[in-house]
């Protein structure tokens, strides 16, 4: 029996063993009376509180945050025994940090802090602020002045403040600077751990940070640190790599899907029509306006639904935008579809009179728009690669309008007009077809997907009369590269300039990137005038 006896005793020492022992308690009254004391107890007790901080309980720290605040604040007084918490500076009477019990404090002194004590106790408030603060507005005070002499902070302090942290920003800060701290610890062991832990969340920041490291003289002297960084940095390296090509990538793609709603009416004009339209960007603008208009609709009469704005400005601006082509087409255009250096002009002149008609009437500020949770912020998924709900949103309208645009041109018997005109006008006419009603409904179908744009363009880009200019050189770039009329072809022409802009961009500036595009589609269409996709036609 005495075996079994001596195995399940070993086994609860051990268990006892492993059980972390619980921390000790602040000794109140030896910390009051450092803080009551000389410089050099001041700076002891600010010290040993902030070493021993990660462990010590929480009212603990809410005593020490008091005492801390006091002394700071002048309103610390030391009698012969204790230390009293006065209402103000110089007050007659004060609550005893111990007791609580109410004295008077007419005899005691009140300490004074140089220029060292003031750090110290700054130092040991931020550490009580960023464990105990009661919102993260004043845990982030904290964790900024512990941030600025991070190399007395104790890595204990800062595991309990991340492990404890539930704002998510704060407490993605307070691990960043958890491991900022182990990097330079003196600990071989820990500096190797540290930049494996940085290694496993790779980002811009962290190559920067580990790329520093190179300079220490620890990189020449330890071989296995040297290992472990060069093997962290290629890791975050490669990561960080990868994470700007999905950014490309998809800022591309968020880019091509505004150009191709940008110029997707103005392929279905100019490949029916054959007007030049340099009113189209100024239809992309209405349809911004449009949208500001619906959003304050529903600010004063729906509040609560506020965030379905966007939505609701969907039917309304492809509906407000195509009825002004519609006006336009009936009112200018049909006077002058064989003179087209005419249209050129003419469109020219109704973009000049949208844009000075909204100037007058609402004003050349930017609007002010409320971004909806849908189209705010975005999430972090791989390396600094951010997807941005915005874009995002941006995308999929562009490819929701491709499909439904598809669909009328391909399973309605407008688009069955319309690409019967496109092909042969003369023929159409000779068949029956009405061409100056396909024509004006054309129109107005091609400028109310300029209002969609419109639409897509809020969440992103700043809304003001001169917005539309932006886009239409573009618009007509695309629609040329992929093909007069062809939808399919704006549609790659769009990914094309689109990705081509993002990648020259960061290289040359945005203006160079422009340029080196134009005159790569100009060399482009000297080999192939008809561009990408040539729509068939019949003369």
């Amino acid at each position: 029996m005495a075996d079994p006896l001596r195995t399940l005793l070993a086994l609860c020492c051990l268990a006892l063993l492993t059980v972390p022992a619980s921390a000790a308690p602040l000794d109140r009254a030896a910390f009051a009376a450092d803080l009551c004391g000389d410089g050099a107890a001041q700076v002891r007790g600010a010290e040993g509180l902030v070493q021993a901080g990660g462990d010590l309980a929480a009212d603990d720290l809410a005593f020490a945050g008091g005492l801390l605040g006091a002394l700071a604040e002048r309103r610390l007084a030391c009698p012969a025994d204790g230390a009293l918490l006065l209402d103000r500076p110089g007050a007659p009477e004060g609550r005893d940090a111990l007791t609580g019990a109410t004295r008077p404090a007419a005899e005691a002194r009140a300490p004074v802090l140089g220029l060292r004590q003031r750090a110290a106790i700054e130092t040991a408030r931020g550490t009580v602020a960023l464990l105990t603060g009661p919102d993260p507005a004043a845990r982030g005070a904290g964790l900024a002045v512990l941030e600025r002499r991070i190399a007395t902070v104790p890595a204990a302090v800062l595991d309990r403040a991340r492990d404890a942290e539930t704002d998510s920003a704060l407490k993605g800060t307070t691990a960043g600077l958890a491991q900022a701290a182990a990097l330079s610890s003196p600990d071989p062991a820990r500096r190797r751990a540290a930049i494996a832990a940085v290694a496993a969340s790779p980002s811009g920041a962290a190559q920067a940070r580990l790329a520093a490291l190179k300079s220490d003289p620890a990189y020449a002297a330890d071989p296995a640190f040297r290992a472990a960084l060069d093997a962290g940095l290629a890791r975050v390296s490669r990561a960080v790599a990868v994470g700007d090509g999905l950014a490309v990538v998809y800022n591309g793609l968020s880019f091509a899907s505004i150009l191709f709603m940008a110029a997707a009416g103005l392929a279905i004009i100019f490949g029916l029509m054959g007007v030049i339209n340099l009113a189209q960007g100024e239809f992309i603008m209405l349809g911004a306006y449009a949208t500001y208009g619906v959003q304050e609709a529903f600010r004063r009469l729906a509040p609560g639904l506020l965030d379905l704005y966007l939505f609701a400005a969907i039917p309304v601006a492809f509906g407000a935008v195509a009825l002004v082509g519609i006006v336009v087409e009936a009112l200018i255009l049909r006077h002058l579809y064989r003179r087209p250096l005419m249209s050129l002009l003419a469109t020219w002149a109704v973009s000049l009179f949208l844009v000075n008609l909204v100037r007058v009437t609402v004003g050349t500020q930017n609007l002010q728009f409320v971004m909806p949770a849908y189209v705010s912020g975005g999430v972090p998924l791989y390396a600094d690669f951010v997807m941005t709900w915005n874009r995002l949103f941006a995308i999929g309208f562009a490819a929701a309008t491709l499909v439904l645009t598809l669909l009328i041109l391909r399973r309605t018997p407008l688009g069955l007009d319309v690409r019967a005109v496109t092909q042969n006008r003369d023929m159409a006419a000779c068949l029956g077809l009405p061409t100056r009603r396909v024509d004006r409904l054309a129109f107005g179908l091609g400028s109310g997907l300029a209002g969609l744009a419109g639409v897509a363009l809020c969440p992103i880009y700043s809304v003001n009369p001169g917005m539309g200019s932006g886009f239409i050189v573009d618009s007509f770039m695309v629609v040329v590269l992929g093909g007069v009329g062809s939808l399919i072809g704006t549609l790659v022409a769009a990914l094309g300039v689109g990705g081509a802009n993002v990648l020259i961009e960061p290289i040359s500036g945005a203006v160079a990137a422009k340029v080196i595009v134009l005159v790569g589609i100009i060399l482009f269409l000297q080999r192939r005038p008809e561009g990408l996709f040539a729509v068939r036609r019949r003369r």
